[in-house]
């Protein structure tokens, strides 16, 4: 049986920034899509728009010096415009605080692009500490 359409889409999305491939992500989502990442730490918050959402990944990589790695686990969707994706995430920054954790992201698709990215992490308070 072939992969849902909105499966393919979220994998698609999470190997070109695996690759850090920002231009292949810009084509996955839509120009006024928003990630909403849970925290309240310095990259948490509602990023809005194309621009807003492929900066804060560049950000991801660089408090990271490059070591952000994110592993997708399993990819659940509905059939109605929403996917869920379980992954695994891990990092270190400068100071050698590391973190290696589950998350997940719920998507909203629209036609056939992300138009909405609702984060979610394991530990809000190991996330905080590490990107703070």
């Amino acid at each position: 049986m072939a992969e849902h359409p909105h499966a393919a889409l979220v994998r698609k999305g999470y190997e070109a920034f695996t690759r850090g491939d920002m231009d292949t992500l810009r084509g996955l989502m839509t120009a006024d899509c928003t990630h909403h990442v849970p925290g309240s730490h310095p990259l948490s918050g509602d990023f809005k728009g194309l621009d807003a959402t492929i900066d804060m990944y560049g950000r991801l990589y660089e408090e990271t010096g490059g070591t952000l790695r994110v592993e997708v686990e399993s990819v659940l969707v509905d059939g109605r415009g929403h996917a869920v994706a379980v992954h695994r995430f891990s990092g270190e920054r400068p100071d050698k605080r590391r973190i290696d954790e589950k998350g997940c992201i719920v998507f909203r698709i629209v036609g056939d692009k992300i138009s909405d990215l609702d984060e979610c992490v394991e530990d809000i308070d190991r996330a905080n500490e590490f990107w703070a």
